[in-house]
């Protein structure tokens, strides 16, 4: 990946030092596990906590918190490289930074005081906010919490939750009032709370190491000091978060088509047809340049974006465009990837077919691609 921050951005020696160590952790932690863990469907929770003693859990956070107190903009570029190696680790790292930020924005200073733990990565956090009948139109929940005495009653289901299961914390999005957004707030609960009850995870097409379920929650009772921020203000919370969230899943997408194209490139580079290396054919050629092209333009998108957010400038568009154009150009690359291998690139003796399967997801995880160009447009 090329550096990308500027001689004279602040703190460069020490973020240019944090991406080396990242990638360190990454070629020896990541890189020569991902293959067995995503075969036999395992959740790396040791790796997870070795990045997380690291210092790699709390990038964007104050250090005065337990955080690193980096701009989100080298956040990113941690994040791409992660998932370079292994998209999944990448996954669990934004999704856990996303599950942060209420505690952090909006949680008063009893709250706070978890902060440590979780941006250290003692505790990992899961994001209960979509539904099985309502995933994009989260305004929509049904999961309810009643106020009784010092607690509230959390009633309901959550699905396509990743960490399910796995995680120490769950931020639960549940309906305190009416309906539609201001009946909407936000719960931290731990995950050993009787009534929450993960269920089995799903059969996923991709990232087969991240588990991924649904949560019941069979009268869990929550302390009502658990409230994260006032009641009805859940919903401009979890927007506030996936904003954030959609810029680590762009980065995340430039990472997985990166390493698309430098594995598609070293393969066609040694493969030999008709006397020459593959890649002296112009057709092939122009494919590989299409997608450095496309990578190039991603990761710019997304490192504008979140040079806004580090400016405390609006972003939440800019964040939807490079969420959308980073995951559609990873699908298009990692597809290209696999017809440079040919017929080795539809088997699992190289890894472009599970990038092809990964990719997908990227453009549904977040807010689906379909969102966000509904974002956008009503941006205009």
């Amino acid at each position: 990946m090329e550096r990308l921050l500027p001689t004279d951005f602040p703190g460069a020696d020490t973020a240019y030092d944090l991406l080396d160590l990242t990638r360190e952790l990454a070629d020896r932690e990541l890189a020569p596990r991902v293959a067995d863990f995503e075969e036999r469907g395992q959740f790396p929770r040791a790796v997870i906590r070795t990045l997380g003693r690291a210092g790699l859990l709390g990038l964007p956070y104050p250090e005065e918190h337990g955080g690193a107190g980096q701009p989100y903009e080298v956040y990113l570029q941690v994040l791409e490289i992660l998932a370079s190696r292994w998209l999944a680790v990448a996954e669990a790292v934004s999704v856990h930074t996303l599950s942060c930020f209420p505690v952090y924005a909006y949680g008063g200073e009893q709250l706070r005081k978890l902060l440590p733990d979780m941006l250290g990565g003692e505790l990992l956090g899961a994001y209960c906010l979509s539904e099985p009948q309502g995933g994009s139109d989260a305004a929509s929940l049904a999961t309810k919490a009643t106020h009784e005495g010092e607690e509230y009653v959390v009633t309901g289901t959550k699905a396509w939750i990743t960490h399910a299961g796995q995680a120490d914390f769950y931020n639960i999005f549940c309906r305190t009032g009416g309906p539609g957004p201001a009946g909407i707030s936000c719960l931290l609960a731990d995950a050993a709370t009787p009534g929450i009850v993960p269920q089995a995870a799903e059969r996923t097409m991709g990232l087969r190491s991240s588990p991924v379920a649904q949560i019941a929650f069979d009268g869990a009772r929550i302390p009502a000091d658990r409230l994260v921020g006032a009641e009805g203000e859940g919903f401009k919370i979890a927007m506030q978060a996936l904003d954030s969230g959609r810029l680590g899943i762009a980065a995340c997408a430039v990472g997985l088509a990166q390493a698309a194209l430098d594995y598609a490139v070293g393969y066609a580079r040694e493969r030999e047809q008709f006397g020459r290396s593959i890649l002296e054919y112009q057709g092939l050629r122009f494919m590989l340049a299409d997608a450095a092209t496309g990578i190039s333009a991603a990761r710019a998108l997304t490192l504008a974006a979140a040079r806004l957010r580090d400016a405390g400038r609006p972003y939440s568009i800019e964040a939807a465009k490079a969420k959308l154009f980073a995951t559609d150009m990873a699908m298009r690359v990692t597809t290209d990837a696999v017809q440079v291998l040919g017929g080795y690139g539809y088997v699992t003796d190289h890894p472009v077919e599970r990038y092809m399967r990964e990719a997908k997801v990227l453009q549904i995880v977040e807010g689906t691609n379909q969102i966000q160009r509904l974002v956008i447009s009503r941006g205009l």
